[in-house]
């Protein structure tokens, strides 16, 4: 994670790592001549984390300034595809769906007030540091940012729901999308449901209630980007 966040335009504030590390990654990058990087031992950095297997590098970096809604969706080719977060409290499923995100080309995320941010430490740990390169832009009520993609610039809305709705494999995913994942207990808001165009779901056995969220939007991603890929049918 701290060569990806090397590797990204968000910037570093500081460096702490061991000498061996330092050899590592002083060849191939350059911002180590704009940072300030201190070098210590293994044993004062197992007593910085507070236990003994530590990987022996840590960083610190700026959150980006995030862009406006309009901006987002401007800079954002067709078919546009972005996530949205309903009421996702577990910065670790949080980091599990970004990472996703990244794996299947979404272009940018909107966070609900009551989402934890994808910068928490785990929730950037769990992402593996894609964050560092996915637009993300916190919102206040989402509700009313959905329905403002939808009337605004013609991005349709499609909440996930384990119960209800379209099967996924039946769903026309090909267009400009904003796909809802909501909270890992209760699923989607009210209102973010009523702000919504359809619903889809994933079809699974008998007896099993739902995937984690983190897991479901693994599925999702992967049938919106085999729908639109060219040969798809």
């Amino acid at each position: 994670m701290v060569r990806r966040l090397l590797q990204s335009s968000l910037p570093v504030v500081s460096l702490l790592l061991t000498d061996d590390w330092l050899s590592k990654i002083r060849g191939d990058c350059d911002r180590l001549d704009t940072t300030t990087v201190y070098v210590a031992g293994v044993q004062l950095l197992e007593s910085i984390v507070g236990y003994r297997m530590h990987q022996g590098i840590m960083a610190i970096g700026r959150i980006p300034a995030e862009p406006r809604l309009a901006q987002l969706v401007g800079m954002s080719p067709s078919p546009r595809l972005f996530i949205a977060l309903d009421g996702l409290v577990s910065a670790e499923n949080v980091g599990v769906v970004v990472r996703n995100c990244a794996a299947f080309s979404v272009q940018g995320i909107l966070v609900g007030r009551d989402s934890a941010s994808p910068y928490l430490r785990r929730a950037v740990r769990n992402s593996m540091g894609t964050i560092f390169c996915m637009p993300v832009v916190h919102v206040g009520t989402l509700s009313e940012v959905l329905a403002d993609l939808r009337t605004t610039h013609g991005i349709s809305v499609a909440i996930t729901d384990a119960h209800s709705g379209n099967s996924l494999y039946a769903s026309d995913c090909r267009g400009d999308l904003c796909i809802v994942f909501g909270h890992e207990d209760h699923g989607v808001s009210p209102d973010v449901r009523e702000a919504a165009m359809m619903s889809i779901r994933i079809p699974m056995a008998e007896g099993v209630d739902s995937l984690n969220v983190g897991s479901a939007s693994a599925v999702v991603l992967a049938e919106v980007s085999r729908q639109r890929a060219p040969e798809a049918i």
